[in-house]
């Protein structure tokens, strides 16, 4: 990397620059949030010469997305040929002045204000210690605005003022248009570098994320790319085309996304690989990424009937099976490769693979992958499942644990029905992100357990059924379990099957009628116990 160049600019200079389309404000700055109070202050302080700090100038061929608008103003494309200049720190300051030169109007919080409004009282001596940039005229005194005293000819401006005001309307103007405006221009940093730069000045160490630099990177006018409208297309189009809202996975974060397309490219899914991305590479790669991840949450919705995104333990999962559908060529895997894909799911969701060093792992899984596309079992010899009766008995319920997720989408498979009228229970994402969800049930009530057991014995993800609706809990609220699927019981006369899909074989068996939770408890650890066991060691003949 070159080390950054003062270069001093005047005022003249540093505006021809947004002219000709040569100086842009990258898109993943703030929006302009000053006001005229402040902009007036600013002019202020250039015309009596005090320091207003420094604009720092990124100088490279990338081209990022930008800001294409300035209130009323349309800023040019960047000519052809030409490096970009890209404000990294300073883009209120010299968006303040941009719109008083031109006498923009720009919108905000609903309002319209007009920079043309800004001006100097002429009353007051240049030298004086007084503010003398105004926000409004003030009756009876004499004034001129900024922008005209900037544009309008010294014919014109002799027409309108005094000799005196005109002396002084020169003074000032030659000191706004003499400014040595500081400026530190970095040429050719790599993009990674340009935008730490930015965060460290503007947002007190805030980083920008990930998928804010590649919306950046990624823009191309000629191609029509816009990752950050192609990704909210991808997660809700208003029913234009497919969506993952109608498949129940709008909770997909970007981040996820990017790997996904990485991991398709290059096989690693690191910070530092996504950011080397080839912005061609990747925007030819986004209709099969987009495919591969319709297939993978399919295959979830389908084989795995996970039918909610919400129920992913991780969303990292979602890399390897897309990697794995776009490598496969859209061909629907072969019941081997359907027992060896199910294997990966529960063996990472139960080891809780993706706790910590997500990139690494999700590398060491795409190879991982390769073996299930060529019909081979991968090696989980070192990262086997630790799991038995005793540990998961009083496993503590908590939706923001992943290994609860597993147990929870092992519950979702079997489709679960409603205790009352033996209908499908309907998932949603946005009632699952909290365990006092309307879907999550504690089949013996805490409230009913309270006097008999402590509570990390009652608030266990075996004592967890999933429920459709308020009104089951409502009408269950603290009654004993015998007395409340007796209610059930009467009205769904197929209340049996209904049980069998909350993996509870059988009322007498599991002890509900005499109210023995310790009893349902060994039960129900047993049923789940044997069903993931299935999933983890199928027959590969």
């Amino acid at each position: 990397m070159r080390i950054p160049e003062n270069q001093p600019k005047k005022y003249d200079h540093l505006f021809a620059a947004i002219d000709s389309g040569i100086m842009k404000i990258p898109q993943f700055q703030r929006d302009f949030v000053w006001n005229k109070e402040q902009t007036a202050s600013l002019i202020d302080s250039i015309i009596k010469g005090f320091p207003i700090g420094t604009f720092i100038i990124w100088k490279t061929r990338e081209e990022l997305r930008s800001i294409k608008n300035i209130g009323n103003h349309t800023l040019p494309e960047i000519p052809t040929g030409d490096a970009a200049q890209y404000i990294l720190d300073g883009q209120q300051r010299i968006t303040s002045l941009y719109a008083v030169r031109k006498g923009l109007i720009i919108e905000k919080d609903g309002k319209n204000i007009d920079y043309k409004d800004i001006g100097i009282d002429l009353s007051f001596d240049p030298d004086d210690d007084e503010p003398v940039v105004m926000v409004d005229q003030l009756d009876g005194v004499p004034w001129i605005s900024v922008n005209k005293m900037l544009n309008g000819s010294i014919t014109q401006l002799a027409k309108e003022y005094e000799e005196l005001e005109l002396e002084k309307i020169e003074v000032y103007r030659s000191r706004l248009t003499g400014y040595d405006f500081s400026t530190v221009v970095i040429n050719d940093y790599p993009l990674d570098i340009a935008c730490e730069i930015f965060t460290r000045i503007n947002t007190g160490g805030t980083e920008l994320t990930l998928f804010e630099i590649m919306v950046a990177k990624t823009f191309d006018v000629e191609r029509d790319f816009d990752l950050a409208r192609e990704y909210n297309w991808l997660i809700d189009n208003n029913g234009v085309e497919k969506d993952l809202e109608d498949a129940g996975y709008d909770s997909l974060p970007p981040s996820t996304v990017l790997q996904c397309v990485s991991a398709h490219l290059v096989n690693h899914v690191r910070r530092k690989d996504i950011l080397k991305l080839d912005k061609d590479e990747f925007i030819d790669a986004w209709p099969i990424i987009k495919d591969g991840i319709f297939t993978a949450v399919d295959y979830f919705g389908t084989h795995l009937r996970i039918p909610v995104s919400g129920l992913l333990p991780y969303n990292a999962l979602l890399v390897p099976f897309t990697y794995f559908f776009i490598k496969n060529g859209g061909i629907n895997p072969t019941p081997l490769q359907n027992k060896l894909l199910t294997q990966y799911y529960w063996w990472a969701s139960l080891t809780q693979r993706f706790s910590s060093g997500v990139e690494n792992k999700i590398a060491q899984d795409l190879e991982r992958m390769n073996l299930i596309l060529e019909g081979e079992q991968p090696s989980y010899r070192g990262e086997e499942v630790a799991l038995d009766l005793e540990m998961l008995r009083y496993r503590w319920f908590s939706v923001g644990d992943a290994f609860c997720k597993a147990i929870l989408s092992l519950y979702a498979y079997f489709e679960p029905k409603s205790f009352a009228t033996n209908s499908l229970v309907k998932l949603d994402n946005s009632w699952l992100k909290s365990s006092t969800s309307k879907n999550y049930h504690h089949f013996f009530p805490k409230a009913y357990l309270k006097d008999d057991f402590p509570y990390w014995m009652v608030n266990c993800i075996l004592n967890i059924t999933i429920v459709d609706d308020y009104l089951n809990k409502r009408k269950i609220r603290a009654k004993a379990p015998s007395i409340y699927m007796q209610e059930f019981q009467e009205n769904n006369k197929e209340i049996q099957a209904t049980m069998h899909t909350h993996l509870i074989d059988g009322m007498d068996e599991f002890g509900i009628w005499e109210n023995d939770y310790e009893r349902f408890i060994e039960k129900r650890g047993e049923r789940v116990m044997a069903e993931i066991e299935k999933r983890l060691y199928p027959d590969l003949e």
